[in-house]
């Protein structure tokens, strides 16, 4: 059994201790320093110390050069006030070896109140310390290999963003010249009606390399902003109206359309207004077109409404391919169009679902 200085003389007490294999130690606070009055044998084997080696000394020989100060303030503070602590504290072994001590501190009073020693247990957590700092740099490691995937992530999205914006510019510019060619061989052919097909078919790629801009002008190569659109193309369509005959009207939400419904929603959205305004509108009619789009329970709202002659009134499509490449569109985008009779008038509504084309 230690050696045992304890300022009382409980025999029972003392072998109690002495047999528990928990690391044990009792100070005198009455004495000067605080020193050790008692340790047990779990004490010693934990910390390499004979009891020899320990009674009378203070307890700080345990502490060492990475040793926190401030938990070694903490205890201090709780001896000075006499109060328990709980504490885990870097100590040191006889032979110099760290380990980690959690440790509880209690104050031991008696009948008046009056602290007689402080009796502590110690617990050695050092492979649970070990196991946190592993548990750490794991997380460190996980969370720099993430990082770094995330890098290069963003670098491969930052390519094939720049990617997509080459080839959607390209394209805009392969269109912007087949229009012109297209444009060109309008005003040399002497037929109209095969003028006015080259023409319209100039219109609609106009209409696709307006939308190929658009995208290629976005950092979300993703999303087609069906506003932005409308705008240009309201602007494109109003420079050949007579403003003293037809009035456009634009009210179109900001609805984000997946990217692969861009090109047909382009057309669609081209082909409807300009068949109002070409054929609403015979013998030099006044009237008003209205372009309305919103997103409505995820699905895309179209509506473009005239006060012209009406659908029995309008006079037929000499190409015979406007109403076939609408419906075709519609079709593609999974949608559904009516035509509806507003006397004076027609409204074309369209509902698209807000998903991906086939």
């Amino acid at each position: 059994m230690p050696y045992s200085n304890a300022p009382f003389s409980d025999a029972p007490f003392l072998a109690a201790f002495s047999a528990s294999e928990a690391p044990m130690v009792m100070t005198d606070p009455a004495q000067a320093d605080n020193p050790v009055v008692f340790v047990n044998d779990a004490f010693c084997r934990l910390t390499g110390y004979a009891a020899g080696d320990v009674l009378g000394r203070n307890c700080r020989f345990l502490q060492g050069p990475d040793t926190d100060p401030g938990d070694i303030a903490r205890v201090r503070d709780a001896v000075a006030q006499g109060e328990p602590i709980r504490v885990d504290l870097l100590n040191y072994r006889k032979d110099g070896r760290p380990f980690w001590n959690a440790m509880t501190l209690t104050p031991v009073r008696d009948e008046a109140g009056t602290v007689r020693s402080y009796f502590a247990v110690l617990t050695d957590v050092t492979r649970t310390r070990q196991a946190e700092r592993a548990l750490v740099r794991e997380k460190d490691g996980l969370a720099q290999d993430l990082e770094a995937r995330n890098r290069a992530l963003q670098t491969a999205l930052d390519q094939q963003t720049a990617l997509l914006h080459e080839v959607d510019h390209r394209v805009k510019n392969n269109l912007q010249v087949i229009s012109s060619l297209v444009l060109l061989k309008a005003r040399r052919a002497r037929d109209t009606a095969c003028r006015e097909a080259l023409r319209s078919m100039a219109d609609r790629i106009g209409a696709l390399s307006t939308a190929h801009r658009l995208l290629y002008a976005v950092s979300d190569v993703a999303r087609f902003d069906l506003r932005d659109f409308a705008a240009d193309f309201a602007t494109d369509l109003e420079a050949g109206l007579d403003p003293d005959r037809i009035a456009l009207s634009i009210d179109v939400e900001a609805v984000a359309v997946p990217v692969s419904m861009a090109a047909p929603l382009a057309l669609l959205v081209h082909e409807l207004a300009v068949n109002a305004v070409r054929h609403a509108f015979p013998d030099e009619r006044r009237g008003r077109v209205a372009i309305t789009a919103r997103a409505e329970d995820e699905h895309l709202i179209l509506d473009i409404r005239d006060d012209g002659v009406g659908l029995a009134a309008q006079p037929d499509n000499p190409e015979g391919f406007g109403r076939d490449l609408v419906g075709m569109l519609v079709r593609q985008l999974r949608g559904s169009l009516t035509f509806e009779e507003l006397n004076p008038g027609t409204h074309a509504h369209v509902v698209l679902p807000l998903g991906t084309t086939r």
